[in-house]
């Protein structure tokens, strides 16, 4: 935060600093900063913080020293995000040298807290500078959107995630007397298999269908010759504006209520005896329909560019899920293929394809929110 604050500072930027706490989560140090005092004000968000590196000896390059080799710098976060956010304050520092200040504001909203608990970071970060009299007319997130090549794809929502554990309770006992126990496993297998079929939805234009995955499966048992007494199974949906997290949870235990009566797995035994419980951090599903603000960012694009991005919501979530509650926001970054990946890295021409981008949309945005 100190090199970037600088970097801003130097441009005419304000900084604030300030450091986020919560029990049972680390300590978090965001960057608040802006330029300029009237409006239209645009909001570019990003974070800092990164992914662990994993197998430090399966990286090709020391994953923290930004080497470039054969005109690609390698680095853990150089794609997700900290080029994303080089990109955005280099496209403003030659925006600011070749035409000026823009008639308006920019500010800058930078979590250290997007790849880990996300408590600490842009939610708080978001309601902190409200309170101190802030207020946005749109967003933009560097998020490494694009599949393949710089160009390919704008995020203009995202699907909702929601995340639970299933719990099934039996009675533990000798596999050879299975008459004198009760098989829990069974029993999961057919409520998972009812949360899975029928599938929840078909999708709708701008989203794809919701889905369930079953993340884990767990008895705690290290026996083989011993039928456990409960087992767990953990899953989550990412699911399209069809659902709310709550109407989302209601269906679920419909159908789970529903599926404890069945005994085709569990001939002459009583009702399943189970539990459901959801997350409470959910992640809501979103669509930003702020045409001014697509139409400049895919017009930038396709200048810079000569693509015509699609406009999706695909993906998992990111931070634009808090500043939608604030204003419209959409996402536009790098090429994402190596993200969290040994060995991430972004090819020097995409980072100078980024800049560009964004700089033709800062001057396209600030044009069109200022003749509105």
């Amino acid at each position: 935060m100190t090199t970037l604050g600088a970097m801003l500072a130097e441009l005419g930027f304000s900084n604030d600093r300030v450091t986020f706490s919560d029990t049972g989560t680390p300590d978090v140090e965001n960057l608040y900063s802006r330029l300029g005092s009237s409006g239209p004000h645009l909001m570019f968000a990003g974070h800092t913080d990164v992914v662990p590196v994993g197998d430090a000896g399966a990286w090709t390059q020391d994953p923290f020293t930004a080497e470039i080799v054969d005109g690609e710098m390698y680095g853990r976060g150089a794609v997700d995000m900290k080029g994303g956010i080089a990109c955005f304050v280099s496209a403003l520092a030659r925006l600011i040298e070749r035409k000026g200040v823009p008639e308006g504001s920019v500010s800058l909203l930078i979590t250290g807290d997007e790849e880990g608990p996300s408590v600490n970071g842009t939610e708080k970060l978001l309601a902190y500078a409200k309170a101190k009299g802030e207020s946005w007319d749109a967003a933009v997130v560097g998020e490494p959107t694009n599949p393949n090549q710089m160009g390919d794809m704008i995020k203009i929502g995202r699907r909702g995630s929601l995340s639970g554990t299933l719990r099934v309770d039996g009675v533990q006992g000798h596999v050879a007397y299975p008459h004198l126990a009760d098989n829990p496993l069974p029993g999961l297998i057919t409520l998972a298999g009812a949360l899975l079929d029928p599938p929840l939805d078909a999708g709708n234009e701008r989203f794809p269908p919701s889905n369930l995955e079953i993340t884990s499966i767990d008895t705690g048992n290290t026996a083989t010759n011993v039928i456990p007494a409960h087992t767990t199974a953990r899953f989550n949906i990412r699911f399209n504006d069809i659902w709310t997290a709550e109407t989302l949870a209601d269906e679920l235990r419909g159908r789970l209520e529903r599926a404890a009566n069945e005994t085709g797995l569990r001939a002459g035994r009583d009702r399943l005896r189970y539990s459901v419980e959801f997350d409470d951090r959910s992640s809501p599903s979103f669509l930003t329909r702020d045409n001014a603000l697509i139409e400049a960012l895919s017009a930038a694009v396709a200048e810079a560019t000569g693509k015509t991005p699609a406009l999706s919501t695909t993906g998992g979530t990111s931070d634009a899920r808090f500043i939608k509650n604030y204003c419209p926001v959409v996402e536009f970054g790098l090429v994402g293929k190596t993200m969290h990946m040994v060995d991430e890295r972004v090819a020097l021409s995409d980072l100078e394809s980024l800049t560009g981008i964004y700089e033709l949309f800062l001057q396209r945005w600030f044009t069109n929110a200022g003749a509105r």
